[in-house]
């Protein structure tokens, strides 16, 4: 029988949402209750050429009284592991019972079918599947890893496509020479020629800057894979049959332009800039944008290939978490650590922000107010700070992490140290080792707004002559 988990009340809540109960209180609970009565339960979870990410935790024995609690903490595990690291086929071993309820739960009918589609079909184009077999059977470790960006010579574009804005930057020999940021929506477009146009007009402002261009960079929310875009909220409103359009976009805009170009995930170019800037590796990036963007450069500095859309990671069980819009799934982070969280908290401190405006405008009229020391606005703010402080401890169980680097349209102005004071009292109340690990970063206004494109730039190698 699934009984619920052991929900502790932080110590500081957050001053507009006194029911959020973090993930990583919970899971830090149970850990807690198992210790010395648990037994091993392995992981291993499969993506593209059969690269596998391996994780074992203790769960209770069956027959033991908090048996029941089993399902529910590892059900949210492997969700976040899930969005995590990428899968298409996840092994279960040490559990045989385990292994059937998650299989029900990611399978045709069960409550995770969105997340068993979404990974399989659309992501790794193959079926999902969730495999019991013995711990001995559990793949191990099979990752590979590589190098990003980081090249700096010659006259090269950055550019980074959100969903309420889009940046461009011109750059030579590692320095801007020029930036732009435009407004814009293409969630709204269904035709595959609008984000053509808008991106290569884009493109040719930039290289109108400079007396040539070597190559571009460009980062934009999503999964992406050889530059193809498999699943991309920008892209949301094309229609299915013409998404073959969608993946060959950059293609066709490396054919206009002539040079190498190299797209990627908005999170990993933010994690990018972030190692570049402080000349460290084991960096963690946020991008409290439209959703919530992340990116990891290991302690190596190189990519893991891991997804990292923690947008989709739950970081709140409580059972009144808002549901998340794509998946229905609740305390997933892109409701909590983006622009989406200014809007839901806004009716409950009075302040109007109209439907009929661009998104990028509802939230500026919502700094506007933050600006002007409106005691609502701040303490918006001040819930997303209590968010983030426990999102990161969370965070932190499953990422080797020195520095978190945090970006995005939400961290301009005043928000942004709102969002480290948060950071700090919570770490202080109950993570106070997190103090000494980890520094949080929140770089100057100009790098917030463009620093993702400049750093994008870098991504290719330049070609080399004969």
């Amino acid at each position: 029988m699934t009984t619920a988990l052991s929900l502790p009340e932080p110590l500081i809540k957050p001053p507009l949402d006194p029911g959020f109960r973090p993930a990583v209180s919970a899971t830090h609970a149970f850990h807690q209750k198992v210790s010395g009565e648990g037994v091993p339960l392995a992981m291993a979870l499969e993506r593209e050429d059969g690269q596998v990410s391996h994780f074992e935790t203790s769960v209770f024995p069956e027959g033991h009284p908090l048996a029941g609690q089993n399902f529910p903490y590892v059900e949210r595990l492997l969700k976040f592991l899930l969005w995590q690291r990428g899968a298409h086929t996840v092994y279960i071993g040490g559990n045989p019972r385990l292994a059937q309820q998650l299989a029900n739960t990611y399978g045709t009918n069960g409550k995770r079918h969105f997340d068993a589609q979404f990974l399989g079909e659309k992501v790794y184009e193959q079926p999902f599947r969730v495999i019991a077999c013995s711990l001995e059977e559990v793949p191990l470790d099979r990752e590979t890893r590589k190098s990003l960006g980081r090249h700096l010579e010659g006259c090269r574009i950055g550019f980074d496509l959100g969903a309420s804005d889009r940046k461009v930057s011109a750059v030579m020999n590692g320095v801007a020479v020029y930036s732009e940021e435009v407004i814009w929506e293409p969630r709204k477009h269904a035709d595959p020629e609008y984000h053509y146009r808008e991106i290569l007009t884009a493109l040719k402002t930039a290289a109108s800057q400079m007396p040539r261009v070597d190559a571009i960079g460009g980062s934009a929310a999503g999964i992406y894979i050889h530059n193809r875009p498999r699943v991309a909220s920008l892209f949301r409103s094309v229609p299915q049959e013409r998404f073959g359009e969608i993946y060959t976009l950059f293609e066709r805009l490396q054919k206009e332009m002539g040079v190498p170009l190299e797209v990627i995930n908005d999170g990993d170019v933010t994690a990018l800039a972030g190692s570049m800037s402080l000349g460290e590796n084991a960096v963690l990036g946020i991008a409290l944008g439209s959703s919530e963007a992340a990116g990891y450069v290991d302690a190596q500095g190189a990519i893991t290939g891991w997804l990292n859309e923690l947008a989709f990671a739950p970081i709140d069980y409580s059972p009144a978490a808002p549901y998340e819009e794509w998946s229905g799934d609740q305390g997933c982070g892109a409701t909590y650590l983006s622009q989406q969280c200014v809007f839901r908290l806004a009716p409950q401190v009075g302040i109007d922000l109209p439907l009929n405006i661009p998104d990028a405008e509802r939230l500026a009229l919502a700094q506007k107010h933050l600006h002007e020391g409106h005691e609502g606005a701040v303490r918006i703010w001040q819930t997303m700070g209590v968010y983030l402080g426990y999102a990161l401890a969370h965070y932190a169980d499953f990422y080797e992490v020195k520095h978190v680097l945090i970006l995005g349209r939400c961290t301009s102005g005043e928000g942004g140290n709102l969002l480290l004071e948060g950071v700090r009292t919570v770490w202080q109340a109950e993570f106070p080792h997190l103090l000494e690990q980890i520094q949080v970063h929140l770089p100057d206004e100009k790098i917030r707004r463009v620093g993702q494109s400049v750093a994008a730039a870098s991504l290719p190698e330049l070609m080399k002559e004969d």
